[in-house]
């Protein structure tokens, strides 16, 4: 269901591995994924997480075969709807508060909460064959959940087309927009990613820890409040061995050696 792979260079790759439900995201995958993601924020040796998928699409969404089959329930699926929609709730926020930068690797079509979970991500590497939308409008079921993450990784404009609309967009249209970093062919999209993530590994982990919380926590705030957030950290950034090394590394020309503290 879900696949880690480890690496020695503190990359981690979770892999969704439902294929043939499309990898959509039942609760067992969600709290699945949950518990990787926890398991990984504790873990000082990974440095940089891709989240990647097997088969053909990266992520349909919610399971909606699993949601049908709910409505049979006692409460009519009430109980079961919460509990699903507020652990994909837990799963976007755990992955922005893992310590470690996420990136996507969508070598397919992502739609839904599958569009979601790209939205959420910090970088996101695009095959040139991918396709992106959030088409519950279609099915009356409005991507309420999704809109969270669009609206916070695209311009306002951009996020209601695609959630009024529902129509699928090329990757090209998805990079415009800024829902993702890079385009590449099909056979590129791993590979891109992992480049990105073994640049990003290369850096210091507590520099860069202390980069994404600090970019998560300013973003929402009014324009004062966020500098004095970032002007705080930016203190307690200069106040971390790593930073005296790479400044100090710098001005000598020489390569910083990292010792993450």
């Amino acid at each position: 269901m879900l696949l880690r792979d480890d690496r020695a260079d503190g990359i981690t790759v979770l892999t969704l591995n439902r294929p043939v439900a499309r990898n959509s995201l039942s609760l067992q995958m969600l709290e699945t994924l949950e518990s990787a993601l926890a398991g990984i924020g504790e873990d000082a040796s990974r440095r940089c997480v891709v989240l990647a998928a097997a088969g053909p699409v990266f992520c349909a969404g919610h399971d909606l075969r699993e949601i049908t089959a709910h409505r049979a329930d006692a409460d009519q699926g009430r109980g079961f709807y919460d509990r699903a929609m507020d652990t994909c709730a837990r799963v976007m926020q755990a992955i922005i508060g893992l310590p470690q930068p996420v990136i996507a690797a969508v070598q397919g079509v992502a739609t839904a909460a599958g569009c979601q979970l790209v939205a959420t991500s910090d970088l996101a590497v695009a095959s040139d064959q991918a396709r992106f939308c959030t088409p519950g409008v279609d099915i009356g079921l409005f991507c309420s959940t999704p809109g969270v993450a669009l609206a916070r990784a695209v311009p306002r404009k951009a996020a209601m087309e695609m959630l009024m609309l529902g129509e699928m967009i090329s990757a090209e249209e998805a990079h415009r927009i800024g829902l993702v970093n890079r385009v590449v062919p099909a056979d590129r999209v791993m590979a891109t990613a992992l480049d990105l993530a073994s640049a990003i590994a290369a850096r210091s982990a507590l520099t860069v820890r202390m980069g994404k919380r600090a970019f998560y926590a300013q973003v929402e705030l009014p324009l004062a409040d966020a500098y004095r957030e970032a002007a705080c950290v930016m203190a307690d950034n200069l106040m971390a061995h790593d930073a005296a090394e790479g400044i100090g590394a710098f001005l000598e020309k020489r390569r910083p050696v990292w010792d993450d503290r």
